[in-house]
């Protein structure tokens, strides 16, 4: 299997970015909509420029893009990125699927008494 190296750059930076439970929290919130950096803020106990550092986080790992509508500001989700996320953890969850079907497959010869296991 090929790795590709600069999809694995763009993967670290995704993973960077919701390594912080707040900005996964912010997503969360995206996800059902837009919304202004001061609807964002609200749940936080947080500065407006520490919420603003995290939108800058996940701006530039593609995860949100903000517009200008007159005075409002709206970020919206872009979950483009999170199906490279998707994409690596399935080859993962591949692995494990397979490692449960052959220890299935040896607990199986051992309950039925075989002697291979």
């Amino acid at each position: 299997m090929v790795w590709q190296v600069m999809s694995d750059d763009a993967l670290s930076v995704t993973f960077a970015a919701l390594a912080d439970p707040t900005r996964r929290a912010i997503l969360a919130r995206l996800s059902r909509g837009e919304a202004s950096v001061t609807e964002l803020a609200e749940p936080f106990a947080v500065t407006m420029p520490a919420i603003s550092k995290h939108l800058k986080v996940l701006e530039r790992a593609g995860l949100i893009t903000r517009s200008r509508s007159a005075q409002w500001r709206p970020c919206r989700l872009d979950a483009r990125p999170l199906a490279d996320v998707a994409d690596w953890v399935q080859r993962y969850q591949e692995f494990w699927e397979g490692s449960f079907d052959r220890l299935d497959d040896h607990l199986r010869q051992i309950q039925e008494g075989s002697p291979d296991g």
